[in-house]
């Protein structure tokens, strides 16, 4: 067999091999087991919430172990077929078996990728802040471009965006968004974009046609679920309320429905605008407090805290993540992976995988290194 399949068929393995070790395989098989037999107990629906955690938890079993199958099969009847097309110097059945090949290692590279989203709260559903930072007007024009990104990818995956609170800017844009982002591993894909974004173009603000530099901050964190317990005392808390603004339905600027809550000890701040009463939004604004602080809780257990926060300090030069030039040429590039691209249009529109996928690709090498030392 040629070099070049048996490289593209050791890729696919090794692939394989880490979906299999990340697992655990036994246990899984042996838990889906154990999670089916419960499926079938008629009683089983007489608790909801423990009923929709076993669910959830049974679809995310059953998908990784049927995915690890169906690589282990389609990887045997590609290999066979070339060895078959080979000796009878069938050159279609060759080629078609090599794509099947490139196929699966595409398939198995993002299975990799996926099996990354296995951290406590990867597989929640996401909140995600967006706050214009120096620049001005044109931050804050940058702000509604990087929500109109990631809306266009959620929408690419099936996700669903909900709006909680919006802050409109004096002349365009905005000065900061808080969205939930719905669809399985939400959270796992979205926190890789956590940081500062830096925007170069000529500004459509300025009337000498000058080249601008801008910034925007984003920050997410899970959406936590009743299995999650977090204690805030009320007494910790500073809760106001104001005037809604912005989008909202009739009910907007009409009474103190928006509802802010301050949390003295962390200095954590949350706000809620989009539901139609006070304690509806004061309802959100809870939900939202206690995912801050579960997030936060995770950030220390993983010992990156104190980076985090480094970075939170200044929304500006020297802090960014990624960079954005429209001009004097056209690219984006993370500044933590290298990877780079000249298609900004295709990333303002939502084509973030290759950025998400690097950063996860890159906590893989970390563990792979790990499991080998």
């Amino acid at each position: 067999m040629r070099a070049e399949i048996e490289s593209v068929a050791q890729e696919i393995q090794q692939a394989m091999a880490l979906l299999r070790r990340h697992l655990d395989w036994d246990e899984a098989t042996r838990r889906l087991d154990e999670l089916n037999a419960l499926s079938e107990d008629p009683n089983l629906w007489n608790d909801a919430a423990r009923a929709q955690s076993l669910m959830r938890e049974r679809t995310k079993l059953e998908a990784a172990i049927s995915g690890y199958r169906r690589l282990e099969t389609e990887l045997a009847d590609s290999l066979e077929l070339i060895e078959m097309g080979d000796a009878e110097g069938d050159a279609e059945i060759v080629a078609d078996a090599e794509a099947a090949l490139e196929a699966l290692r595409a398939e198995a590279q993002r299975l990799k990728l996926e099996t990354l989203l296995s951290g406590e709260a990867d597989g929640n559903d996401a909140y995600v802040e967006i706050h214009a930072g120096a620049g001005g007007t044109e931050a804050q024009d940058w702000a509604q471009i990087l929500t109109r990104m990631y809306m266009r990818w959620a929408e690419r995956r099936g996700f669903k965006v909900e709006y909680l609170e919006e802050s409109e800017g004096e002349e365009a844009g905005i000065k900061s968004v808080t969205l939930r982002f719905t669809g399985a591993g939400a959270y796992g894909w979205m926190k890789t974009e956590s940081g500062v974004h830096r925007l170069v173009r000529i500004s459509p603000f300025d009337s000498a046609a000058r080249r601008h530099t801008s910034f925007s901050s984003v920050w997410v964190y899970p959406v936590i679920d009743d299995t999650i317990d977090i204690v805030v005392e009320e007494k910790d808390c500073r809760i106001d309320t104001y005037r809604a603004s912005g989008a909202g339905g009739q009910h907007i600027n009409k009474t103190d429905s928006a509802v802010r809550i301050t949390h003295n000890p962390t200095g954590i701040v949350v706000q809620c605008q989009m539901e139609r009463s006070q304690h509806q939004n004061r309802a959100r604004c809870w939900d939202m407090l206690k995912a801050r602080l579960y997030e936060r809780e995770l950030q220390i257990r993983e010992e990156k805290a104190n980076a985090l926060e480094a970075a939170k300090t200044d929304i500006g030069w020297g802090h960014q993540i990624r960079s954005y030039v429209l001009q004097p040429y056209q690219m984006v590039k993370d500044l933590r992976t290298e990877v780079e691209t000249s298609d900004v249009q295709g990333v303002l529109d939502g084509d973030l995988d290759r950025f998400m996928a690097a950063s996860l690709a890159a906590r893989i090498a970390g563990a792979e290194d790990g499991a080998q030392a």
